[in-house]
């Protein structure tokens, strides 16, 4: 399989490393777009990670490669620049930043593309669980759902919740956000996605309820929401390990994106 990526962050850094596990997807080549003026410190850093990538700087070339599937993790503005040029050119779009269809424009613009050139945009279950029966109860009736994200005050740093809070000196649990998802989304570009997910999944954006909370005390990114539908009541806690090096990023969400990987390929699909 030829894989395209793009951005290098932690996403795509942590990826690469799990590519190279003996019972990873078989990825025999990688094009790797990152941002204009990067490539030469992308290539001396990726090239230590895996000889499988070529880096480029430019969409074009990323098309021009002919991945069998392109994989974004270069934030709201890497979708925006970036996605609608590959859908357009006929490429499946994994879309991690998925807090990014947020923006109603966006949104529209990237379904026109993938619709002009008979591609999918994938949104992965990232860092939550239950994504399947969220999606399938949505077509039962009227659905309520609430969601409350819990992580450590250093997650939070960088964010507007550095504003509400003190969060260096935070002794217990304190909730900075209620909103709906499409808020939380636009406010908390870094962590948010799960809100979004669900949302989109579920009754939408604006009818999602959403709680933010900073808790010193908190073993990990604390994810629970609750379903409420005529055909079922469904609800979800999920305690997830920080990935490296981004206390912001839970883990599970880049082994999601290897299961969108594996499930491209693979000969079975669940």
């Amino acid at each position: 399989m030829h894989l395209g990526l793009i951005g290098c962050g932690n996403i795509v850094k942590t990826l690469l490393g799990f590519l190279d596990a003996p019972d990873a997807p078989d990825v025999t080549r990688i094009t790797l777009l990152v941002r204009a003026g990067q490539c030469d410190r992308a290539q001396d850093e990726i090239a230590a990670m895996t000889p499988k990538a070529e880096i480029v700087e430019e969409t074009a070339d990323l098309i021009a490669a002919r991945p069998d599937l392109i994989v974004e993790a270069a934030g709201h503005a890497g979708v925006a620049e970036h996605v609608g040029p590959c859908l357009e050119a006929g490429f499946d779009v994994v879309v991690v930043s998925v807090g990014a269809l947020s923006d109603t424009d966006l949104a529209a613009r990237l379904e026109t593309a993938a619709r002009a050139g008979g591609a999918r945009i994938i949104l992965p279950a990232g860092a939550v669980g239950g994504i399947d029966i969220v999606s399938a109860l949505s077509a039962s009736g009227e659905v309520t759902l609430t969601y409350r994200g819990t992580k450590p005050p250093k997650a939070w740093a960088g964010s507007p919740a550095a504003e509400a809070l003190d969060l260096d000196t935070l002794e217990s649990a304190a909730v900075f956000f209620t909103g709906t998802a499409r808020e939380a989304a636009a406010q908390f570009p870094k962590n948010a996605n799960v809100a979004a997910t669900l949302a989109l999944a579920g009754p939408g954006l604006d009818k999602t309820r959403v709680e933010l909370v900073a808790d010193p005390a908190a073993p990990g990114n604390v994810h629970s929401y609750e379903v409420v539908s005529p055909a079922a009541k469904v609800r979800v806690e999920i305690e997830n390990l920080p990935s490296n090096g981004n206390a912001k990023t839970s883990v599970a969400t880049i082994y999601s994106v290897l299961r969108e990987i594996r499930n491209h390929i693979g000969p079975m699909v669940i």
